[in-house]
């Protein structure tokens, strides 16, 4: 018999207190996106550049993770699906980001959005990582392309207004990651143009890592019996040979 499983979250798993404030470090509430969005945010855009800046010490990747931009006032908040923060801790403890503490706002931030999310993602968010957070790019992606036209949209903050990002040759530039966003079906990629390369998504990793596992599995049984071979060789010549008298 299966057993449901609660989507309430453990208030003192969350509990996070400062001065006696509690900032809390989730609101309870499953998420209620389609897979494809979930998939998008955390796997395509949060699982790839994770990967990408997880060498590096001061660049935070964090996904559906609470900000806090008013210290004292835990209800002025933000929760972006996906940021990267540079010149800060990559420091994956964090239950909450707050301004104050890390000292900047993030660099860059990632909305996937959706029927639920298109107003927010337009209005109030535009304007809290505008004017407030300072977000130096700020980019939108609409998988199904049903709710922005077009479906990949990008800003960046010059003067204190965002501009839009021109569309290169099929590719949205990134000032601040060095990478360039491309639409694949329903899927965000991440173009190096140092390299020339698609940055590999998280199943293609998974891909190659299992091929690497297979080969190596290969080469093991090869040599395990070329072992068994050389053994057997050995034994032939050990009857071959003559007894020594003693």
């Amino acid at each position: 018999m299966s057993v449901p499983v609660s989507t309430k979250t453990s208030r003192k798993h969350n509990l996070d207190l400062e001065d006696g404030i509690e900032y809390p470090s989730s609101d309870g509430k499953p998420m209620g996106e389609t897979g494809t969005h979930s998939r998008v945010a955390m796997v395509s855009i949060y699982g790839v550049l994770d990967r990408y800046f997880m060498n590096n010490p001061r660049v935070a990747v964090h996904a559906n993770m609470f900000m806090y931009y008013v210290q004292g006032d835990p209800k002025r908040n933000v929760c972006p699906d996906v940021f990267v923060a540079r010149d800060v801790d990559n420091d994956y403890k964090r239950r909450s980001y707050k301004v104050w503490k890390e000292g900047k706002g993030p660099d860059v931030v990632f909305e996937v959005t959706s029927r639920k999310t298109r107003k927010q993602d337009l209005t109030k968010k535009f304007e809290i990582y505008r004017d407030v957070l300072r977000v130096r790019e700020y980019f939108l992606f609409d998988p199904f392309e049903e709710y922005l036209d077009p479906s990949l949209q990008g800003y960046r903050l010059v003067a204190g207004s965002y501009e839009p990002i021109p569309m290169i040759k099929g590719g949205m530039p990134s000032e601040v990651l060095g990478l360039e966003l491309q639409r694949d079906d329903v899927e965000l990629r991440f173009y190096n143009p140092e390299t020339g390369k698609l940055l590999p998504s998280v199943h293609e990793l998974a891909r190659e890592v299992d091929l690497v596992r297979r080969e190596a599995e290969v080469a093991r049984r090869e040599a395990e019996q070329e072992v068994q071979r050389l053994q057997r060789e050995v034994e032939e010549l050990r009857r071959r040979l003559p007894e020594v008298e003693a």
